[in-house]
């Protein structure tokens, strides 16, 4: 039987007097990859920032292991096995590549220098520019970076903001590669991206957002097929 790892219920958040997510409910099992997409807007950012603690939910609950997170700071959450690769990299331009990475493991006593090897094994081109300042990095080894700096903290589950946008395609290629490889050794992984077709093909599940609400949901296979994601996503006509 699945075991149901993170399970968000009801969950409103509000910037003011805006609701950018409007009592959304949604589930995550041990060891899949669930992805949520949906367009500029849509409030996936918002929920992934709420899940890690960096925004305050208005109100619903959003459980890790049955734990309740959503009056726990945000340092808190990384230490229970939750971490974040933020939309936008967010890398320190003027600490080294390694310096970078070793920031991810801030809640450890102390370096796993194992973990750090395999990272680097996932992200050859890091290991080559680790003694590089972050800033030189193009776009594409930022992400990289973003990636290795979150899988820092060993987390059980892993939160993917955004991590084709503004890549070249075969960049966005090689870094859904990796993310299938992070997945294959053991790591669940929610995932939002505005890159449907990459997204599904990687997904085992999915749930569609659209202004704050969850229209759609299902396998990445009945996402895939729907005429409607087709059309609004896959930029495929009825």
């Amino acid at each position: 039987m699945s075991e149901k790892i993170l399970v968000v219920e009801n969950l409103v958040v509000s910037y003011g007097s805006i609701e950018a997510v409007k009592g959304i409910s949604f589930e995550v099992d041990k060891g899949e990859l669930v992805t949520i997409l949906g367009a500029n807007g849509a409030g996936k950012t918002t929920t992934l920032r709420t899940i890690s603690g960096l925004l305050k939910a208005k109100s619903g609950s959003i459980r890790y292991k049955g734990l309740e997170l959503t009056s726990m700071p945000a340092h808190k959450i990384v230490g229970l096995g939750i971490s974040q690769s933020p939309e936008g990299r967010r890398v320190f331009g003027t600490l080294t590549v390694e310096e970078n990475i070793k920031l991810g493991a801030y809640t450890k006593a102390k370096i796993n220098t194992s973990t750090l090897e395999w990272i680097y094994e996932l992200f050859p081109r890091l290991k080559e520019r680790k003694n590089q300042l972050a800033g030189t990095l193009s776009g594409g080894e930022q992400q990289m970076l973003a990636i290795g700096r979150a899988l820092m903290s060993e987390p059980e589950v892993l939160l993917l903001d955004e991590p084709s946008l503004g890549l070249a395609p075969v960049l966005v290629k090689a870094i859904f590669e990796t993310i299938k490889q992070i997945k294959e050794e053991g790591t669940t992984i929610l995932l939002v991206e505005q890159n449907a077709k990459a997204a599904l093909k990687l997904a085992d599940r999915g749930y569609v957002l659209e202004v704050g609400k969850i229209v759609m949901e299902g396998t990445s296979e009945e996402l895939m097929n729907s005429p409607k994601i087709q059309e609004a996503y896959l930029g495929k006509k009825k």
